[in-house]
């Protein structure tokens, strides 16, 4: 887990580019390697929708085909069994047979939490509970949540703030964390985010921040803004050239900036593009990570 975001200022200065630690996803020395790849759902989302995958059979489907021991599960592909133990037994007893790490659910369609009233961001976070129970019973470190509801900067940060707070303090009992994607609207400005989770000041609420969804706001100042509170790392990607590299970003340098902080954990593959498919999409993403990863 990363440290507190205190330490991270004391300690960081952003170009430590001579103290890295080994971020090879092969474990060395029998030491765990700093960074390490998990699979977020959404990259099959397509096969998933079609009904050719099931949320129950992705997680070994990741490790066969991938190679990805560690996954990111989607609600909205478990939906109907956020409260049912016989499939939440089921999908733990099969990752915990293979081997196979639960990292986080992202939490979609469950309201906003900077509602414009009181009793809506209540029932936003109401409606998150279940998926805290969820991930404390899987063993996830975190749910992901989206920042979003009505009204200008100042007027929503407060709500988001309030809608936050409530559902980290009941998230704190069951010892997971609520962590933020900027996923769109005000989240995808990376000042207005980290300004944010400064506010809520809470060790279990921290961001997710993705290398490819800080629209209209430059996406490594984005990254440099939320890799303090980060709990986790997205590496979105969508098109490749020739040599392998993401055309939109450049993973090289996005982790570099997440190099120079003191984030250790997972980053996740998130393909989102359409002209390979998901598999192939998936395993380029996972590739290109491995090289960067080695360079640093």
């Amino acid at each position: 887990m990363p440290t507190s975001r205190r330490q991270f200022l004391k300690t960081t200065g952003i170009a430590l580019a001579g103290s890295y630690l080994p971020a090879c996803a092969e474990k060395t020395g029998g030491k765990k390697p700093r960074f390490e790849i998990s699979l977020a759902q959404w990259s099959l989302h397509r096969t998933l929708k079609a009904g050719k995958l099931s949320n129950l059979d992705f997680p070994k489907y990741s490790k066969d085909k991938f190679g990805i021991d560690a996954v990111e599960y989607v609600n909205s592909f478990m939906k109907k069994h956020a409260k049912d133990m016989a499939y939440l037994k089921d999908l733990k007893s099969r990752t915990d047979g293979e081997g196979i790490k639960n990292v986080l659910i992202m939490c979609d369609g469950e309201g906003q939490l900077g509602a414009n009233t009181k009793e809506g961001r209540s029932k936003t976070v109401d409606n998150h509970k279940k998926w805290v129970d969820a991930a404390k019973f899987l063993g996830c470190h975190s749910i992901r949540v989206n920042a979003g509801g009505p009204g200008g900067r100042e007027e929503l940060a407060k709500r988001v703030v309030d809608g936050l707070t409530q559902l980290s303090t009941f998230s704190k009992g069951h010892g997971i964390n609520v962590i933020v994607e900027n996923h769109g609207g005000l989240s995808s400005d990376g000042a207005w985010l980290a300004g944010v989770l400064k506010t809520v000041a809470m060790d279990n609420c921290g961001s997710l921040p993705d290398f490819g969804n800080f629209h209209k706001y430059d996406r490594y100042q984005g990254m440099k803004d939320l890799i303090p509170f980060a709990k986790g790392v997205s590496a979105k990607s969508g098109t490749f050239d020739a040599e392998g590299n993401e055309v939109n970003t450049d993973f090289v340098k996005m982790m570099k900036i997440v190099a120079a902080s003191q984030y250790r954990g997972y980053v996740g593959v998130e393909y989102s593009g359409a002209k390979l498919s998901e598999d192939d999409g998936i395993i380029a993403t996972k590739k290109l990570l491995e090289k960067v990863f080695k360079q640093l």
